[in-house]
């Protein structure tokens, strides 16, 4: 039986199994809802042919609005992706809804007077509010990989309420900047050393927690060449660096204390670092891992992959010497990879859930102002911002995200009916030619079904007998061909 207020078992069935490499999913038809089924999937990821503009707008940022691959199609794909390495500001509306926020006016001790639920609630509208609306998707698409790359638990103690600060001063600060300041600056911040058990750190008994995630997964990489005993060394060495909590001082800040510092003479992967060094020792420490061919070699290959979904050897390597030449400056190893062009050949991979969530409220042409329903929808997901517990940050591998399945069918459904904080896409179909099923097809690939190739899902979508627009664009948003890029 057919509730038409939701996706029936039978158009679920027959749109076939919406993967990203696994189990299939199906609608109850009574509940507007879905289900799993046990058993192999029926079709795997079902790819769409690439038009030029589209896999640059999908993989260098979070997809078109639309206009979008016009006007690449018009000035180049060069023009675009130097403009997007020179971001400049946000349009005045979305500056306008993130600088009136409470957690990016008032200290971070200011902030524990707030709940903390609301502080994260806050966080969290932020990045989706910046991703969806900003015209610099590049640098969003950055501050996302930042993110990750130097992740902090918002759950963990008061970390919720140094996040703000932390994500403005040093992941958007540094994130199109230079890779060596942007270790360094969240060397230097409370929210970051915190996280670690810093604060715990002395003389007496150092906290190695800091120093292995510091070459494990900041620098080196799990295997660039350290021991156990370089890592007690690191330890050493930042033992004294803790936050300020004492009256009538910056709360906050980090600082150094000296009767906490373990002051001996340390040697760090094959570097001897004098006694006597005091806070010297911490920023002797970032010099050497910072130019140790180790880090150069784990940047590029998490850039490699975050662009093309692989880690080539051949790219590897230009972006390797790229960071040697140049200190890791960002914006040039990004320029490395478009020049080196593998991008455009390279194999589809699945969009995480919030690369999901935001592409296709920019592919609806959204002006979003964040809110509980997509804060929900993507905590359902698996992947609410600064909410992994582990200092390594969300997985970036496709099989990782098989679990959001279920949860990105709904969202679609919500979404293209009315979402607050996300108006009312359902209605923009209309600008687009053709039937309903092409009119959702358009809206949300902003490509006719003929250029994208996308024969299967034109086929499910008009053998649904009245096939009203909601569930088109539902339908063609949990479409298997929209998962991947």
């Amino acid at each position: 039986m057919a509730d038409r207020t939701g996706v029936t078992r039978r158009e679920a069935l027959t749109l076939g199994s919406l993967t990203l490499g696994g189990a299939a999913l199906l609608a109850t038809g009574c509940q507007g809802v879905g289900q799993w089924i046990a058993g192999e999937a029926a079709v795997s990821a079902r790819t769409v042919k690439d038009e030029p503009g589209a896999r640059l707008l999908n993989r260098f940022g979070y997809g078109p609005r639309p206009g979008d691959l016009e006007r690449v199609a018009k000035d180049g794909e060069e023009a675009w992706i130097q403009e997007q390495l020179q971001p400049g500001e946000e349009d005045l509306a979305t500056r306008t809804r993130i600088e009136t926020m409470a957690i990016y006016r008032l200290s971070p001790y200011d902030l524990r007077d707030w709940p903390e639920n609301r502080v994260v609630d806050m966080l969290q509208d932020a990045v989706i509010i910046r991703a969806v609306n900003s015209p610099w998707t590049l640098r969003e698409r950055m501050v996302g990989f930042w993110m990750d790359h130097l992740n902090v638990y918002a759950r963990k103690g008061i970390a919720a309420y140094r996040l703000p600060h932390y994500e403005r001063d040093v992941i958007r600060a540094h994130a199109m900047g230079s890779f060596h300041d942007l270790i360094r600056a969240s060397a230097h911040h409370s929210a970051m050393l915190v996280y670690l058990d810093q604060q715990n750190s002395t003389a007496a008994q150092p906290n190695e927690n800091y120093a292995r995630e510091l070459m494990e997964l900041h620098t080196l990489g799990v295997y660039g060449g350290y021991t156990q005993t370089d890592v007690m060394e690191v330890a050493r060495c930042f033992t004294g660096w803790v936050e300020e909590r004492d009256m009538l001082r910056p709360k906050g800040k980090v600082k150094f204390v000296e009767s906490l510092h373990d002051d001996g003479e340390k040697r760090v992967l094959g570097v001897t670092i004098p006694a006597g060094g005091k806070q010297k020792d911490g920023e002797r420490v970032l010099d050497i891992v910072l130019e140790h061919p180790a880090t150069a070699r784990h940047i590029a290959g998490k850039l490699a992959y975050l662009f093309t979904g692989e880690e080539k050897d051949s790219l590897v390597a230009k972006l390797e010497s790229q960071y040697k030449a140049t200190k890791g400056d960002l914006p040039a190893m990004v320029k490395t990879v478009y020049d080196e062009g593998s991008w455009r050949e390279a194999s589809a991979v699945g969009k995480r859930p919030f690369d999901y969530v935001v592409s296709s409220l920019r592919a609806l042409d959204v002006d979003c102002d964040g809110g509980a329903p997509l804060r929900n929808a993507l905590r359902r997901m698996g992947q609410p911002t600064w909410e992994w517990p582990m200092p390594d940050g969300y997985p970036t591998e496709t099989e990782a995200w098989q679990g959001s399945l279920l949860a990105r069918w709904n969202f679609a459904y919500e979404l293209a009916g009315g979402m607050k904080g996300a108006g009312k896409p359902v209605d923009q179909l209309k600008r687009w030619d053709g039937d309903v099923a092409e009119q959702a097809v358009q809206a949300v690939f902003h490509r006719t079904s003929q250029s994208l190739g996308a024969d299967d899902l034109m086929s499910v979508l008009r053998g649904i007998p009245d096939l009203d627009p909601r569930r088109a664009l539902a339908l063609t948003l949990a479409s298997p061909e929209y998962q991947w890029k």
